[in-house]
């Protein structure tokens, strides 16, 4: 299946672009977004260890099923002051 991450922060620098179509195996978990992410743009690569994913608007665990129709997002720590 194919699905579309939205990427955000520094994901979105390191891509160079604000969002990313990965292919997926059915079924598929979070932990499989993270691996095609990097596959897929390896500039990203030294961010995801430290990124969280979020399914539907929420941050998901590894485990975590992922459907087609899922809205999927990938969040850098953020830090400011």
């Amino acid at each position: 299946m194919t699905v579309a991450v939205k990427l955000f922060a520094g994901a979105r620098e390191a891509a160079g672009q604000a969002e990313l179509s990965i292919e997926l195996p059915e079924p598929a978990s979070v932990a499989d977004v993270r691996a095609a992410l990097a596959a897929a743009c390896p500039a990203l690569a030294p961010l995801l260890p430290s990124c969280q994913i979020a399914v539907n608007g929420a941050y998901a665990a590894p485990s975590s099923v992922v459907a087609a129709t899922d809205e999927l997002a990938l969040i850098p720590p953020v830090s400011g002051g």
